[in-house]
């Protein structure tokens, strides 16, 4: 990135507020195609930050989030008034990088199909209908679980741990600890198991016991893939992305004080 002034691409959610200060922005410092940029702001939530790297992580390019939706762990907070328009270029070059790393998922379904997606957040598998889902669990090739019969099971990167997740019961996961979390969803059998925080290269299979009975959705962050009978899913080895937060709170810092919150 130039010491001077980077080239930005802003990217922004429909949001009224989003787009109110994407022409702020654009205006203040130019606009440039996400190709021919040194960083793109993303402005809008969390939501719109998980669809900006799915769009255009392959490019390489830093992402700064300005949080302007209602949901913003991975945004920085917006600054009020001309501060928050004329000292964008000086907050991105203070910004200290995270490094994240998305996991793969490789569907199978049930009519044949292999069906491949990212996710920077979490994989999950959920039950399609009232039938409780009954799964299977291979870590590394090896069967650690016979029959988990639950709503469903989620794979989470340490950056996702603290979204569906954190509300399903497991682990907030430090930035950097090489481990993902493995964790179940009402689960009815076995009925005290907890997950388990597996190292990040482990590689988990899941195999729906019944699929025709007991029909089972894969999700890589927002995209489903419906009736799968197989799922493999492990960390990217080629693929990080990096997003860039304000000195004073950073996304190490928040998922600390996250740990530490009793709302």
């Amino acid at each position: 990135m130039s010491m001077t002034t980077p080239r930005i691409a802003f990217l922004a959610s429909p949001a009224d507020d989003a787009q109110r200060m994407l022409a702020e922005l654009s205006a203040r410092h130019g606009d440039c195609a996400p190709s021919e940029a040194d960083v793109l702001v993303a402005l809008g939530g969390d939501g719109f930050m998980l669809q900006t790297l799915h769009r255009h992580a392959a490019l390489g390019k830093p992402v700064y989030g300005m949080k302007l939706g209602t949901v913003g762990f991975l945004m920085n907070h917006q600054r009020d008034g001309a501060s928050g328009v004329q000292g964008l270029i000086e907050r991105i070059h203070a910004a200290e990088p995270a490094t994240l790393r998305p996991l793969e998922m490789v569907a199978q379904t049930e009519s044949g199909a292999t069906v491949g997606s990212l996710a920077y957040n979490e994989v999950s598998l959920l039950r399609q209908t009232r039938q409780a889902a009954h799964l299977s669990i291979e870590l590394n090739g090896q069967t650690r679980l016979d029959e988990l019969i639950c709503d469903g099971v989620l794979v989470a990167t340490p950056a996702g741990s603290t979204a569906y997740n954190f509300s399903a019961h497991g682990p907030i996961l430090p930035l950097g600890s090489n481990v993902v979390a493995l964790t179940p969803i009402a689960a009815f059998r076995p009925r005290r198991w907890r997950g388990a925080v597996l190292k990040a290269d482990t590689e988990l299979r899941f195999r729906v016991l019944d699929p025709y009975k007991r029909p089972v959705s894969a999700t890589a962050d927002s995209h489903e893939v419906r009736d799968v009978v197989e799922v493999m899913i492990r960390e990217s080895r080629d693929r990080t992305v990096t997003l860039l937060f304000d000195p004073e709170h950073n996304l190490e810092e928040r998922m600390l004080a996250e740990q530490f919150t009793s709302g």
